[in-house]
């Protein structure tokens, strides 16, 4: 199963074949490597890989296309991360810069903060994979999660036409584990769900939004699936909830086995407590929490509530943040 990811650029078409691999001298700056220049990568076979360092459906092909790029590279591949941001935060250099280092990027990263290489490619998906040829055509592109064999045949494929014999048929083994881990499709019924009111949908607290303004907000006494609510003094921001009370708390009614949650502090750091119909989570926790359900909200970034172990069943998520400055921008789930 492919899962698109979340930005939808309206230029968006379908790639003719031997169109040719767009210039990155749009990218607003690089890490892990000078820039890359037409001239240095004539007769190098490309991949390059649009993602966004809060991107759950990004993550989970992250260890192949990390494999990859350890395999090949001394074989005349060479990949490169395009980092094009959803958030306002993921456009601060450090923040990419700190996110990269943690999830073991180390393959150059050309920083798109203006969408210039993303328009480019003219582009709608994260994730999104484009393979050109030693040639410069692009050969092959894969659009969402899925299809690691195929996408890697075509890299074997392309580093013999460009002359390299040391490339034989097998296939990397990957296993990935945390955020990287694959998703359980076949109890995952939960839909990705933003909390601003430019995309949100499925608010179930009484008198729904009122956008860019304070007001108190109520959980309701049960939720339909897939329905959400806030808790205490929130705004309703075009891209986020933003948490003004001293506490405050979201609900969700989910079906799946993980709860991720892309969240920010206006400040130095929340402490938050996270309950899994109405108790601790136990050995239900995600990374980010222990087995009581408490963690701290520190840097910008995705992060791992729930990761479920037993059977998976419609359960209700609460998020219970303990100081005020929370801003939380979409729910995803695996």
């Amino acid at each position: 199963m492919t899962v698109f990811a979340r930005r939808r650029h309206p230029a968006m078409a379908r790639l003719p074949g031997g169109t040719r691999l767009p210039g990155l001298d749009g990218a607003t700056g690089w890490l892990n490597s000078a820039p890359l220049t037409p001239a240095g990568l004539r007769g190098k076979v490309v991949l390059a890989d649009f993602w966004t360092y809060t991107c759950i459906n990004w993550l989970r092909t992250l260890a192949y296309v990390r494999a990859w790029a350890e395999k090949y590279h001394d074989r005349g591949l060479v990949v490169v991360g395009v980092h094009t941001p959803e958030f306002p935060f993921e456009r601060d250099i450090d923040n990419v810069r700190e996110a990269a280092k943690d999830m073991q990027v180390e393959y150059p990263i050309a920083l798109d903060s203006d969408y210039a290489v993303w328009n480019a490619f003219t582009n709608m998906y994260w994730p999104a994979v484009y393979l050109a040829d030693a040639e410069g055509r692009i050969r092959h592109h894969q659009f969402g999660e899925g299809d690691y064999d195929e996408c890697e045949s075509v890299i074997q494929r392309l580093l013999r036409e460009a002359g390299r014999e040391d490339v034989d048929d097998d296939l990397v083994t990957v296993s990935p584990a945390g955020f990287e881990a694959q998703a359980d499709w076949s109890n995952l019924r939960s839909p990705e769900t933003y909390l601003g009111y430019e995309q949100g949908q499925n608010l179930a607290s009484p008198d729904g939004v009122a956008p860019d303004r304070r007001r108190d907000y109520v959980i309701p006494d049960s939720l339909g699936l897939n329905e959400w609510a806030l808790e205490g003094d929130w705004a309703i921001e075009r891209g986020a909830s933003v948490l003004n009370g001293a506490e405050g708390r979201i609900a969700f009614r989910f079906h799946a086995r993980d709860v991720h949650l892309v969240l920010r502090a206006r400040g130095a750091s929340v402490p938050f407590r996270v309950l899994l119909d109405g108790e601790p989570p136990g050995d239900a926790h995600g990374l980010d929490v222990d087995e009581r359900g408490e963690g701290t909200l520190v840097r910008p970034r995705l992060y791992q509530l729930i990761r479920a172990r037993g059977p998976i069943a419609d359960r209700t998520f609460e998020i219970a943040f303990l100081a005020p400055g929370a801003e939380a921008y979409v729910f995803t789930f695996g």
